[in-house]
């Protein structure tokens, strides 16, 4: 990927997120019933992305909603992961900031690589006692908002996690984005239009309130195929 070499001598991971989104920055309906709609191609992109990265993060909600186990994509991806350097599979973090998460989401069933959940204090004993039933690490990262600049140099130092891919969603982007810790967006670009205000955005959250704290990006490459345009921009 073109700005890994910004990172560097970094202590903390290169972070790369991987979004699709409709026409109208759309990543789910607005009453997020349809949060899978890019094609073939792009779920393949999905993988390929993943093949490069130490491990995929993503929210509790993003993890229940889309029924994801944050998996390799099978034996060619395995292969390609390999080829890349990496271990067969990719380390799953989970990021819930009140430490809820659903105890029989579909990715706790599959055990082929280690779960590791990030929360806060605000996860009550009762919560973080369940969690670590479930997962092989939970690391508190802050006392009511997750420190993420924080949690990913521990990533780093403890867990060997040098490319860290981020799938969402939008308010876990949003703090990424806030804390000036992505490096790299990879966005497909669907030709579809939901609308709704409600409907979520690759950056909900709190948002920034200033022009001048804007995160500002370059593109590096826009290709169209087969009616999506898959674009990839690194930081400015």
């Amino acid at each position: 990927m073109s700005a890994m070499s910004k990172n560097r001598g970094a202590k903390r991971p290169f972070v790369f997120v991987n979004m699709a989104m409709t026409a109208d920055g759309k990543i789910a309906t607005a009453n997020r019933a349809v949060h899978s709609f890019g094609s073939a191609g792009d779920l393949r992109h999905l993988y390929e992305l993943r093949a490069t990265a130490d491990a995929v993060m993503c929210g509790a909600r993003t993890v229940e909603i889309s029924a994801s186990i944050l998996g390799n994509g099978g034996e060619q991806f395995r292969r390609r992961r390999l080829k890349n350097g990496r271990a067969e599979f990719n380390l799953r973090i989970i990021v819930s900031g009140g430490g809820s998460i659903d105890p029989v989401a579909k990715i706790f069933r599959h055990r082929f690589s280690p779960i590791i959940v990030l929360t806060t204090e605000r996860a009550t004993k009762a919560k973080l006692k369940a969690l670590r039933k479930l997962a092989d690490e939970v690391k508190i990262c802050g006392r009511t908002e997750i420190n993420f600049s924080a949690a990913l140099r521990w990533l780093g130092a403890n867990w060997g996690v040098k490319q860290l891919l981020c799938e969402g969603g939008g308010e876990l982007n949003d703090a990424l984005f806030r804390a000036g810790l992505v490096d790299e967006i990879n966005l497909t670009i669907c030709p579809k239009i939901f609308g709704g205000r409600t409907a979520p955005t690759i950056a909900d959250g709190q948002g920034l309130e200033k022009l001048a704290l804007t995160r500002k990006f370059k593109f590096v490459t826009a290709r169209a195929i087969k009616g999506e345009l898959f674009t990839v921009l690194s930081r400015a």
